[in-house]
């Protein structure tokens, strides 16, 4: 068993890493909190997420599916823009794995309740600080980065929005 685990671990490291760069006036939407790049700094990349199980362990973060919302651009799935009031979801890169997960159900076990949401983006673990991205870093490797719907299922309080531990399974 602990051989695997070493294995798991190994199979997910860094891809890389990429230099940010400022965004231009403006360009960086900040909405849900969301980090703008900054000039010089490292941002580590990934191409893979952790082994996906029952029980997959994840920090659940807040993003804006619409047009003009912190999510930068239309969903990769559809090319399309999405509401906020859907419980939809975008998934780090080797999770959302080359768009095998589009519109597919994910469970998502958080603040003893748990939800359904569909699989509608990637969040890119592998580029970032650039315009397509909205000039915000790569996504971590073990993100479900998800609408306003899914926090208001759960549960949490509007006031603590942003990033909470879950767990969450294929549906």
């Amino acid at each position: 068993m602990t051989l695997n685990l070493r294995v798991e671990a190994k199979s997910c490291k860094s891809s890389g890493k990429i230099k940010g760069k400022k965004p231009p006036k403006a360009q960086c939407n900040q909405g849900n909190n969301s980090d703008c790049c900054e000039q010089g700094k490292y941002y580590e990349i990934y191409k893979c997420s952790p082994k996906v199980s029952a029980r997959t362990k994840a920090v659940l973060t807040i993003n804006g599916f619409g047009k003009g919302a912190d999510g930068g651009g239309p969903s990769e799935c559809d090319g399309k823009y999405h509401s906020d009031d859907t419980p939809i979801v975008a998934l780090s890169t080797g999770w959302f794995n080359k768009r095998n997960r589009c519109f597919k159900n994910i469970i998502i076990h958080g603040n003893g309740k748990s939800v359904s949401a569909m699989v509608v983006d990637q969040c890119d673990s592998t580029r970032g600080c650039d315009k397509e991205h909205d000039y915000q870093p790569p996504c971590p490797n073990n993100i479900v980065d998800a609408s306003r719907a899914v926090w208001k299922a759960l549960g949490v309080p509007k006031k603590d929005w942003g990033e909470m531990d879950i767990h969450w399974s294929d549906a």
